[in-house]
């Protein structure tokens, strides 16, 4: 008897059931017990695969062990019952079958690479290191698992030279990078770091990137000399790059040359190629420039009105809170409204809407906006007291009554909070005409404060 090896893991059942019918002539009557052996196999093992198809991998597992009573010469039997054990978190005894498994047929790929799993599992990364170098031989993507592991086995120069390969086979990628990074940091080896980022710049000189990644390294170990070298380097072999700004600005700003910092901002601000996130960092340095030198404002208003429509959530915040700062409500309220339209469920903007809308009188847009938020954020009290203040100044009593009477009950461990939704109970009150309960809300506010 002799069952067809595995093809793929996924479908294994499939495959194995016309070869295994095909092995018994169902007609003809078994002239010894060879037939009834094999008859009983097969139960046992399509058994198993319905078994395991129903995710019942217990059964699955009697099933399988049944077979092997039966002949225990087939490897498909132990790796069948190495992922039932992996299905039940067993990868003790989902090792022992899966090695079983592999003696039988040591080059087989799926084998192999269910076993490294069992290993990954484990943490047992020796055992996983030398499975995986089994696997190399039939596929190039376990080569950046062998790196992984080297790494994690701490054979540093190993893993660098694994990634090397790699790089010189398929280009650098980010996740390589990543695990290069994670052992450069381990090991110490910054020397080493620079110097595979030097000579990338000097393979791939057009690519501003490799630029970029030398010029931040050479800022972090504060070779700052080394790094403007870089950048004016990259600017000298792509004088139209706008990538080589996030850097220069911030030399400019040290050296203290203002215009040149001006200069650089702008082009980043208003480059079409530069993630937002980078945007928003260089408007925020921006903005904490032009506090302390008021006489460049005029060149933040220019760069901003230029690029306020296009940019992400984030320099729109940054801006508010500039105007804020210059006790400018009115256009910090604009740029929160425009990082609201791109980020309408963070809620410190909506907040910081809301308030600005109340000191600026807005009222009936307060009560919009409350309503639609409390959809999202149903227990966030100051949607309720922002409202109840807004309904207070439309003359709307009983509603402001309704929202700051269910609001208080989610005001935990904040007395300035309660007294301000007792004050303004206080004065819903009052609008009512119900002046008993206008006065003890007020004096509920008093003593309150008197603890605060």
């Amino acid at each position: 008897m002799k069952i067809k090896r595995y093809i793929t893991s996924i479908i294994l059942g499939v495959l194995l059931l016309p070869h295994l019918y095909a092995q018994v002539d169902f007609n003809k009557t078994p002239d010894d017990d060879l037939g009834n052996v094999e008859d009983v196999f097969q139960e046992h093992f399509f058994e198993a695969l319905k078994q395991k198809g129903i995710e019942n991998y217990d059964r699955a597992i009697k099933a399988l062990l049944k077979c092997i009573e039966l002949d225990d010469s087939e490897s498909v039997i132990y790796f069948e019952l190495g992922k039932n054990y992996v299905q039940l978190k067993n990868f003790g005894l989902a090792e022992q079958a899966l090695k079983k498994a592999v003696s039988k047929e040591p080059e087989n790929e799926w084998y192999l690479d269910e076993l490294y799993g069992v290993y990954y599992e484990l943490n047992d990364f020796d055992k996983a290191l030398k499975t995986v170098k089994q696997l190399v031989k039939f596929h190039p993507d376990y080569k950046e698992d062998l790196a992984s592991l080297y790494f994690r086995n701490e054979k540093y120069k190993a893993a660098l030279k694994v990634l090397d390969e790699l790089d010189a086979d398929y280009g650098i990628s980010k996740s390589r990078d990543f695990i290069r990074n994670k052992i450069y940091n381990a090991s110490g080896k910054e020397k080493n770091r620079i110097e595979n980022l030097e000579e990338r710049v000097e393979n791939d000189p057009t690519n501003e990137a490799n630029y970029l990644s030398l010029i931040y390294r050479y800022s972090e170990k504060g070779n700052t000399k080394k790094a403007y070298e870089t950048a004016m380097s990259l600017l000298e072999k792509n004088p139209n790059s706008q990538l080589v700004h996030l850097a220069l600005y911030k030399f400019y700003l040290d050296d203290n040359e203002p215009e040149n910092a001006i200069s650089s901002m702008k082009i980043v601000l208003k480059s079409t190629k530069i993630k937002p996130e980078a945007k928003a960092k260089v408007l925020n340095d921006f903005v904490k420039f032009v506090l302390k030198n008021p006489k460049y404002e005029d060149d933040l208003v220019e760069v901003t009105t230029a690029v306020a429509l296009t940019e992400g959530w984030k320099s729109h915040v940054e801006l508010a809170q500039y105007y804020l700062s210059k006790g400018n409500k009115t256009k910090a309220l604009k740029h929160y409204q425009f990082a609201y339209e791109n980020q309408n469920e963070n809620f410190d903007v909506i907040k910081n809407i809301l308030l600005l809308q109340i000191d600026l009188m807005k009222y009936t847009k307060v009560v919009s906006l409350c309503q639609e938020t409390l959809e999202t954020y149903p227990a966030q009290p100051i949607l309720y007291l922002v409202n109840g203040v807004a309904l207070n100044h439309l003359n709307n009593p009983k509603e402001a009554i309704n929202t700051l009477e269910t609001g208080i009950d989610y005001v935990i461990d904040n007395i300035k909070m309660e007294a301000d939704f007792f004050k303004q109970l206080s004065i819903a009150y009052k609008l009512d005409n119900n002046i008993t309960k206008s006065q003890a809300f007020s004096k509920k506010a008093e003593q309150l404060l008197k603890k605060y």
